[in-house]
């Protein structure tokens, strides 16, 4: 999701009680991003093998041939930690859902020139997804990294980490299955920590009830290394489903 920030508002349309809302609040504002001729050929001709195109809800057993451990990243932006988990973990399987073209073309050509085959990607808007594609607890493991802070005030009503989708995800892991986020924007660390707080179906797996160390096996973003040259601070959040 960080990966592709400047050039996408990454991610997704809340869609909230009706009263409250009487339009869907969408968080990511599609822009024309640079891809190359590579990237666009990968999305022709390897798209088949990797992408899906969900019509109902997904059969994961049946996408991936086997049952597993399953993790979703939504908004992989580049795919560094996705990549980078695939290939540690070949016993799991990874989805990832990404709005960014390039993002996902370049996935592409790491997947094939890796052979992983643990991994299937979609384009598309995730709440969509979540809410129309995948089946309650299906999942033993989302990830949401770096989701666009939108730092204006005015526009914190887009931001991604919200009760709504928050119920969503709850609704998506298997009991026990778990939740991690990450952000560089303090304000919006503590804004995730209250929503994902008061969800009444996940439990904070910090033992101070805050936030969670680093965990090793993350990889670093190319906007969390700048960041961290800048001297931005990094959160990282993990809650079980109970």
């Amino acid at each position: 999701m960080e990966g592709a920030r400047p050039a996408y508002r990454q991610l997704t349309a809340l869609r909230l009680n009706a009263s409250d809302h009487p339009r869907a609040i969408r968080s990511f504002v599609t822009r024309a991003g640079r891809i190359t001729p590579a990237q666009e050929r990968a999305l022709e001709t390897l798209w088949p093998t990797y992408g899906l195109e969900p019509q109902g809800l997904l059969d994961l057993d049946a996408v991936f041939g086997r049952s597993a451990s399953r993790t979703a990243e939504v908004g992989f932006g580049n795919g560094e930690n996705l990549l980078a988990l695939a290939a540690a973990h070949p016993e799991r399987d990874y989805l990832g859902i990404e709005v960014h073209r390039p993002g996902v073309g370049r996935v592409l050509l790491a997947l094939e020139e890796r052979s992983l085959g643990n991994v299937r990607l979609i384009c598309h808007d995730a709440v969509e997804v979540l809410e129309r594609h995948l089946p309650p607890a299906c999942l033993d493991e989302i990830l949401v990294l770096f989701p666009d802070p939108w730092p204006k005030k005015r526009h914190h009503k887009r931001r991604l980490i919200q009760p709504p989708f928050v119920a969503l995800l709850a609704e998506r892991l298997m009991p026990g299955g778990r939740v991690h986020l990450a952000t560089d924007w303090s304000a919006y660390a503590e804004e995730m920590l209250a929503v994902l707080s008061a969800e009444v179906r996940l439990r904070n797996l910090s033992p101070t009830g805050t936030f969670v160390a680093r965990p090793e096996e993350r990889a670093a973003t190319r906007f969390e290394r700048r960041g961290e040259r800048l001297g931005h601070g990094v959160w990282d959040l993990t809650f079980a489903r109970i």
